[in-house]
């Protein structure tokens, strides 16, 4: 990202929140991550894009990065860029790539779209007239399920504005339901003004880039299969198209530039322009990412729709584009920056596997040994260092973007090493300090930490998950801001744990009734925090988070916790999911977040279909080779180290629980979270098993120092021992 939007991270943030307190609604979620308040966004759209006068035109150039650009090679693009607020484009749609059908279709329909799982580029339209008609469009329709296709063309044709597409992709994108668009031209060559027939909305398919790359008309299976100086040639004659549209523009039109789609088989953000009066010089962002420089593709949608004064249709998922605060400097600089942002997602999305597997493995390992050791009673020390070291990873993966560590020769090392250093850092201060001599010591610096630094992260716009392995990239495109699914499991687990163990001090002193509502208050800031609309907007974590708020509670007040409470729990953790998700879609279409729109979804009865697709996601991630072996690894120890703890862990787990119930009780929330998270999260498998990765070994380090002979130093109190009470006289 940009340099300069750190400046005012907090004062926006605690502005937000001030402003929910006292308005009674959700913060504006601009304010709340780091980019301007939604209004104001949509104000600022209005004024850069003119409001309903004049023309706007999309030049569509597929495949277009940044890299691409030069004053040299593509003068007529960079002189755009010069005069435009400029951003990266996120074009995921379906697949892990996108193709330029997928594209153009998801600009039409103003939602994600795809006709297929492999496609190439768009279909030729039949001309009709100065119109044409694109062949068996019904198709979209009925065949592919592509519901919305034409929502965009049939929404300017309803409200009287002629459309003119240039080239089969502007084509697919103006059409109205019928697969009509009213001016077509084949291609930009001896384009003119009066080419357009006047028409105030144009799109324009410049697909010189992506059309070498196409293998028998599908986007390709290689990364890179066109050499370098093939690429540079299309690039150049790119731009001489571009040329040709916008000098067939009236003077003052708005101009979106976008690459629309990938190139080959690695994803990559993409460029994206806007040029409007008073856009020049700035960032482009949109409330739909909460980033200031990161857009995505139905957001061209509702630009276009917002321009050319036309109310965007329900389905419309995209928020007008619209000027950040931040200066892009030279387009140079800009460019530059925009890479670096594409080269640390593409960082991240490479380590992904290689990472989960070592992680693990390091898992598996520790398992194994720790059953070795504790089994023959053996260098149990040696085994809490590694536990509390091995839970530490997690929260260290997500504290390594405080580090600039992108910015190193060699990236990919260089977060690895930090993420080690980070690690190795938060055992170090767990086994050093006086707390080490409490079982509980070290699992409540680890603890603490995981859930206070996401809860810091959810208050200062996500920047620690945003490019980490446990958060999301904008170049996988699955999520731009909030909590994420894993980041979920580790900031309950941390919230969880980190309560029991003041509960554990609590109930020492005999207070049980503090105890249980420390549980509950914490536990409800961490849930509030991570569902609210436009601070951690999850809706599976707070389905999931409730459940196990309320059994770490009751176990820790003494009640019995049976099949059906718990099943009444997940019950409230629903209802009170879908009464945030009410309040979010009563708020305007702009300023909705995806619980909001589900809400709509619900209304419209499409919800089915994305339940389904997520329950599908989720079943899958059940045969996940990497994932499974954490899970099952962690299940089977904690297990039979409960049944059998002479035999395999030297008694350490029911001496952790022994020495401290709420820490039973808080693991117990913690599984209870685990298993409903997965279950209601499309990530699946991994909300558990991240969860697992956290507690179970934590539980352990503080099961061997609960031991007579678990360390060399005699277990203490965890904090200073409280005053004697003198009972007052009855």
């Amino acid at each position: 990202m940009l340099c300069g939007k750190g400046e005012v991270l907090v004062r926006r943030t605690l502005l937000a929140l001030l402003a929910s307190l006292v308005l009674g609604t959700a913060a504006p979620a601009w304010a709340a991550t780091g980019t301007e308040a939604t209004d104001a966004g949509v104000t600022g759209a209005q004024s850069a894009a003119g409001g309903a006068q004049g023309v706007v035109a999309l030049l569509g150039v597929p495949g277009l990065r940044w890299s691409d650009l030069s004053a040299r090679e593509t003068p007529n693009l960079w002189k755009v860029a010069a005069e435009s607020a400029l951003g990266s484009l996120s074009i995921r749609t379906v697949g892990p790539v996108t193709c330029p059908y997928d594209g153009w279709l998801t600009v039409s329909a103003g939602i994600r779209s795809a006709v297929g799982y492999r496609c190439g580029l768009p279909p030729v339209p039949e001309r009709r007239g100065a119109g044409a008609v694109i062949p068996d469009y019904g198709y979209l329709h009925a065949v592919a399920r592509q519901r919305h296709a034409g929502a965009l063309g049939e929404a300017l044709r309803a409200a009287g504005r002629c459309t003119a597409a240039i080239g089969p992709g502007g084509a697919l994108a103006l059409a109205d339901r019928s697969g009509a668009v009213d001016v077509y031209l084949p291609s930009a060559d001896g384009l003119t003004a009066a080419s357009l027939g006047g028409c105030p909305v144009v799109a324009a398919d410049i697909d010189d880039i992506a059309r070498p790359y196409m293998a028998g008309g599908y986007i390709p299976r290689e990364a890179e299969p066109v050499a370098p100086e093939a690429r540079a040639a299309a690039v150049r004659a790119a731009d001489a198209k571009a040329g040709a549209v916008l000098a067939a523009l009236p003077p003052g039109a708005t101009v979106l530039v976008a690459g629309l789609s990938d190139h080959g088989s690695v994803p990559h953000l993409r460029a994206a322009m806007l040029r409007a009066p008073g856009a020049a010089g700035h960032t482009l962002g949109t409330t739909s990412t909460r980033l200031d420089d990161v857009t995505i593709i139905p957001d061209i949608t509702a630009t276009l729709l917002h321009a050319a004064g036309v109310a965007a249709p329900p389905n419309v998922v995209g928020t007008p584009w619209a000027p950040g605060q931040d200066d892009t400097g030279p387009v140079q600089q800009a460019a530059g920056a925009f890479e670096d942002d594409d080269a640390a997602g593409q960082t991240i999305r490479n380590m992904l596997t290689g990472f989960f597997f070592g992680l693990a493995v390091l898992q598996v390992a520790f398992y194994l040994a720790a059953f070795v050791l504790m089994r023959r009673r053996k260098a149990l020390g040696r085994v809490r260092t590694a536990a509390v070291a091995l839970s530490s990873v997690p929260v260290a993966s997500l504290l390594v973007n405080l580090v600039p560590w992108s910015a190193a020769s060699s990236p990919l090392p260089a977060h690895v090493g930090v993420i080690v250093a980070i690690a190795a850092l938060i055992a170090a201060v767990a086994l050093a300090g006086p707390w080490r001599r409490s079982p509980l010591g070290p699992l409540a610096v680890v603890a603490g930490i995981t859930g206070c630094a996401l809860a810091a992260d959810l208050l200062t716009g996500t920047t620690l998950q945003l490019n980490s392995v446990m958060g999301y990239t904008a170049v996988v495109g699955s999520r731009y801001y909030g909590l994420g699914n894993i980041p979920f499991a580790l900031l309950a687990t941390g919230v969880l744990l980190t309560s029991t163990v003041v509960a554990h001090r609590l109930l020492e002193r005999g207070r049980r009734t503090a105890a249980v509502a420390t549980v509950a208050v914490l536990g409800g800031i961490a849930m509030i925090l991570g569902g609210w609309p436009g601070i951690g907007s999850d809706f599976g974590g707070v389905i999931a988070f409730i459940p196990g708020i309320a059994v770490t509670a009751l176990m820790i007040a003494g009640r019995r916790v049976s099949l059906v409470k718990l099943a009444v729990f997940c019950v409230i953790g629903g209802v009170v999911v879908m009464a945030i998700a009410f309040l979010d879609y009563l708020r305007p279409p702009a300023s909705q977040t995806h619980l909001g729109r589900f809400v709509g979804q619900v209304l419209t009865g499409e919800a089915i279909e994305v339940i389904l697709r997520k329950l599908a996601a989720m079943i899958g991630t059940m045969a996940n080779p990497i994932l499974m072996p954490i899970l099952i690894a962690a299940a089977v120890f904690l297990v039979y180290a409960v049944r059998h703890p002479g035999q395999a862990s030297a008694g350490v787990v029911p001496a952790a629980f022994e020495h401290s119930p709420a820490l039973r009780a808080g693991l117990v929330g913690t599984l209870v979270s685990g298993v409903v998270g997965m279950l209601v999260n499309d990530s699946g498998a991994a909300v558990l098993s991240m969860a697992l990765a956290l507690a179970v070994p934590l539980v352990i380090a503080a099961g061997v120092a609960a031991l007579p002979s678990g360390g060399r130093e005699a277990p203490g109190p965890l904090l200073p021992a409280a005053p004697p009470v003198t009972p007052k006289p009855a």
